[in-house]
């Protein structure tokens, strides 16, 4: 009896929290929701995002590793604008990205409609949170298998924040996410200043993705939006980056597409 007892025991400790991954709305012993660890596993899978806040903007960046040769480059949008002066790029599952913009647009425009006025950055961050939060607490749904990271340009000036599946999100001056997370963070925390001005913040965000790139960084496999002190949001990803560009080369790019 007693050996029984401590054999279920033990086989209870292996399980852990595994018995509960199958339930959204059960907590585990250890509370945890074990569905958005999943979440935040495929989003850890995904391909390399990142952000920087820097004095004068935001850049945010992200891979674009094609499934095919035959798939045209230009048909596969990782980065999004919500609003004329906000932003958006993903890591994980390009559906759930793609549910997340619809809302967040249409929020966007309510807002819009009622105010005459844009949405602020923070605002429609906290809306697009607690719809990733209502489903982690939702039967017959899923967390959405996504973290974003959200550039914009308000009159509180340039800001970036990260959204994670829980429906969780902070502000934050540069931040990684997908599969080379550890290194991007690494690599950010010892290149950002606060100075940092536009140009140096976008060749910083190359030369992260740079670290854990395998081949030739090109306008096809990378992806690049910047919002500056103008309040346009814009991708910058018809410039080949064959090489690694200085950053008075990226200036001069940036004066051009102005």
């Amino acid at each position: 009896m007693v050996l029984d007892f401590f054999l279920e025991k033990s086989i209870y400790i292996q399980m852990g929290d595994s018995q509960y991954s199958f339930s959204l709305t059960t907590f585990s012993p250890s509370g945890k929701l074990v569905q958005i660890e999943h979440a935040l596993t495929a989003v850890g899978s995904g391909q390399t995002s990142l952000g920087i806040k820097a004095a004068n903007g935001v850049v945010i960046a992200t891979e674009k590793k094609l499934p095919s040769i035959l798939v045209d480059e230009t048909s596969v949008q990782k980065i999004q604008s919500l609003t004329t002066n906000i932003g958006v790029v993903y890591s994980g599952m390009g559906p759930d990205f793609r549910v997340l913009v619809r809302k967040s647009r249409k929020q966007a425009e309510q807002y819009h409609r009622l105010y005459k006025e844009s949405i602020p950055v923070t605002q429609l961050v906290r809306e697009t949170a607690t719809v990733m939060q209502e489903f982690t607490q939702s039967g017959g749904v899923r967390p959405f298998g996504v973290s974003l990271l959200v550039a914009g340009y308000d009159d509180k000036g340039p800001q970036l924040y990260q959204v994670d599946p829980s429906g969780s999100y902070f502000s934050w001056k540069a931040s990684a996410m997908g599969k080379n997370v550890s290194n991007a963070k690494t690599f950010l925390e010892k290149r950002y200043t606060e100075d940092m001005e536009l140009d140096d913040a976008v060749h910083t965000a190359i030369l992260t993705l740079k670290e854990g790139f395998e081949g030739q960084i090109s306008g096809k496999n990378i992806e690049i939006g910047i919002i500056g002190n103008d309040r346009k949001f814009r991708q910058v990803t018809d410039i080949l980056y064959d090489k690694v560009l200085s950053p008075a080369e990226v200036d001069d790019y940036l004066q051009e597409v102005e």
